[in-house]
């Protein structure tokens, strides 16, 4: 009687001691309880979320590749080009993604703008356009990229933060091109990405460059 009495105590205390591993203690301040769902979220950095697409959009402009970057432009906003750093969003021409695949066949003169210095209207297509104000240096293998950073300052108020809020700007930087101009010649070309259905897409393409 004795020993089943022992082996009934036993089965009762297995069972207590399963029932304890069974019991979660919540700790206050602990969020990663079934209750609140919470999951680990970490930040993910800017250039992160958008290495990939800058180097397609790059590497298309580079190759002038149209239709690839027909595809990068947003599919409501379009993309606006402008020739300096001050975004005007009043006067900067804007193009919808159906329409750049055939830009650089398009023979019609656009006023981008005006020169700085001059302030003579720029009248070119969009191939002369290109040339001077987009792919005027070798941005693909540029000396620095920076990712919502401005790496190339000159004398030009520089606004694509305020008119582009919830944007990542990827800017391609020299420094310099030529040294006889000791950093004059400094040259920045910086694509604006903005999120639309979970996809990041191309909103403004900026050229920089020294101004006077």
């Amino acid at each position: 009687m004795k020993k089943f009495k022992t082996i009934l105590w036993l089965i009762v205390l297995i069972g207590l001691l399963s029932a304890c591993g069974r019991i979660q203690t919540k700790v206050p301040g602990d969020q990663a309880t079934e209750e609140t769902g919470i999951e680990d979220r970490n930040d993910v950095s800017s250039s992160e979320i958008i290495k990939e697409t800058a180097r397609e959009a790059i590497n298309a402009l580079r190759d002038k590749d149209m239709e690839k970057i027909s595809k990068l432009v947003h599919p409501e906003k379009g993309v606006r080009f402008s020739p300096y750093a001050f975004v005007d969003v009043k006067n900067d021409l804007v193009f919808a993604a159906a329409d750049v695949k055939d830009l650089l066949s398009d023979t019609t003169i656009y006023t981008w703008g005006s020169f700085d210095g001059t302030g003579d209207p720029i009248e070119l297509t969009f191939e002369e356009y290109y040339k001077k104000f987009i792919y005027d240096a070798d941005f693909a293998n540029a000396e620095q990229v920076g990712y919502n950073e401005i790496l190339g300052k000159g004398n030009t108020i520089e606004n694509s933060a305020e008119v582009y809020k919830d944007s990542v700007i990827v800017e391609y930087h020299f420094s310099g091109i030529d040294p006889q101009y000791e950093g004059m010649d400094w040259r920045s070309l910086r694509i604006v990405f903005e999120k639309f259905r979970d996809t990041w897409y191309i909103v403004g393409i900026i050229h920089d460059q020294w101004t006077v």
